[in-house]
């Protein structure tokens, strides 16, 4: 999630080498309503299997409507981005008995979660013994790993809390749980489960790996390096690699950081930055916290992260675009090299930065999961749109050349500004920022932010984005486009 506006280009032309610049690519459009962006998508049997970013992954066939063939292929993220691009699976370890096999079947099959035969199982569990209860216990946790791979993150983590509630001392469920809490980006939460779990399985490398996890989206550095070296030394596993080395190259950085903290930051600063710069960062921070908290009705759980860089060590941790003047990837990474007070322009990227994490905290984005799962959360073009609202942005300055673009058929549907942007030139860039700020300007200004806030919810409990617009402005895509252009002509065209 990148800052910056990049100006100076005409968007007449970048409209079209935008539209030129994207390879074929496949969509999976889910049963759901849900759509997932791949490099290519085949059927396989019983399976769809797609290839993204992160290797080949498989769905059940059952889920998927149909397959669109061709399209835009989703934007990588930009490499060593960050230890919020780092993917961390779903934990492996199963709650351990010889009839789960048969139990998950059926609880799960033709695409759906078998209620009644769940219903059967517990009411079986209440009169009688341990298995029964462990049974009950398997189902749910099936269910709740059927709606997770749905994004359903909300009706998983229910599941996923009646399953311990029939095996409360399950690590395996423990895991699970611990694993929904962090793409909810609820870490403390995580931990408490971790904890237990560990006490059960001491030397299962998933409960490290997971609690590397939680200590890092805690800002707590030192932790999660001890608990990733510990699983690696259970264990070898490619994940947890990528995630220490980002967690050693960033608490290398700061090793000579000073700290501060407010209510809901915890700073650290490059120790040529004044400490007066730093006070006076933590203050427009919680001046914005309560505006955007205000705005989009959410208060995040957890206390944000916020790094002060030079420009040196910026470009080399983030390895961000160079138009890019900050960024959010689970933590706000800022360049103020030469700054030693607060301005209009750094007090703007703050804004920005900070609605990209209110955004991801109340979609329940995975913010060390970012690869997709993000854009698939809260899509980029809402991101951006709200994060430049927020910091004050309007579209008076491109609407004349958006206007044209839209009647000359120049412009790019909305489901490919879905995912990163972080690889975008420029003018590229450009082009994408002026459509999300107008697309979301157009929301607001028509029914204010309610709209906006109910179109997050419904994506933070795992809608699509379109099928949200659906719902909340009775909209497609589409619609919503043609409803901008018509926006922009009347507030802005002469």
């Amino acid at each position: 999630m990148i800052s910056s506006r990049p100006m100076g280009v005409p968007l007449a032309v970048v409209a079209f080498l935008f539209l030129c610049a994207h390879a074929a690519a496949d969509t999976i459009v889910l049963k759901n309503g849900r759509r997932i962006l791949a490099l290519s998508a085949y059927e396989d049997g019983d399976k769809v299997r797609y290839l993204t970013s992160a290797g080949e992954l498989s769905l059940p066939k059952s889920m998927v409507d149909h397959i669109e063939k061709g399209g835009a292929v989703p934007m990588a993220s930009a490499p060593g981005a960050a230890a919020a691009n780092l993917a961390i699976a779903p934990p492996t370890m199963q709650p351990g008995d010889s009839g789960g096999g048969e139990i998950e079947r059926g609880a799960v099959h033709d695409g759906t979660v078998d209620r009644e035969y769940i219903a059967k199982l517990e009411s079986e569990a209440r009169s009688g013994g341990e298995k029964a209860g462990l049974s009950a216990a398997i189902a749910h946790h099936a269910a709740a790993t059927f709606e997770m791979s749905r994004g359903d993150l909300e009706h998983a983590l229910n599941d996923e809390r009646t399953a311990l509630t029939f095996a409360p001392d399950a690590p395996g469920l423990l895991l699970q749980m611990a694993y929904i809490r962090l793409r909810r980006s609820e870490y403390k939460q995580a931990l408490e489960y971790l904890e237990r779990a560990k006490r059960f399985a001491p030397d299962n490398p998933e409960v490290a790996k997971l609690m590397g996890w939680s200590f890092y989206g805690s800002n707590k550095m030192d932790q999660a390096v001890a608990e990733w070296k510990r699983s690696l030394a259970l264990r070898a596993d490619p994940e947890v690699q990528a995630a220490l080395e980002k967690a050693l190259q960033d608490k290398l950085e700061e090793e000579s950081y000073k700290e501060n903290e407010s209510s809901h930051f915890k700073l650290h600063y490059n120790g040529t930055a004044e400490p007066a710069l730093a006070r006076d960062v933590l203050r427009t921070l919680e001046m914005h916290f309560s505006a955007i908290e205000s705005e989009l009705s959410y208060t995040p759980p957890e206390s944000i992260g916020v790094i002060l860089y030079t420009q040196e060590a910026f470009t080399d941790i983030t390895r961000a675009p160079s138009w890019a003047g900050a960024l959010y990837d689970g933590r706000i990474r800022v360049p103020v090299q030469g700054l030693t007070a607060v301005d209009q322009d750094l007090s703007r990227s703050l804004k920005h930065e900070l609605t990209h994490s209110f955004i991801a905290q109340k979609t329940h984005a995975a913010c060390m999961d970012l690869k997709e799962s993000c854009a698939i959360r809260a899509p980029t073009w809402i991101q951006e749109g709200m994060a430049q609202w927020m910091e004050g942005q309007r579209s008076g300055e491109n609407a004349s050349a958006l206007i044209q673009e839209y009647a000359a058929g120049q412009v790019l549907p909305l489901g490919q500004l879905e995912g990163n942007w972080t690889r975008m030139k420029s003018d590229l860039a450009r082009y994408a920022y002026a459509w999300a700020l107008a697309n979301v300007e157009y929301i607001v200004q028509k029914d204010g932010m309610g709209d906006i806030n109910r179109i997050l919810d419904r994506i933070g409990s795992g809608m699509s984005t379109e099928a949200a617009l659906k719902e909340v402005l009775h909209s497609d895509y589409n619609d919503l486009m043609r409803s901008t252009a018509e926006y922009l002509k009347k507030t802005y065209g002469r």
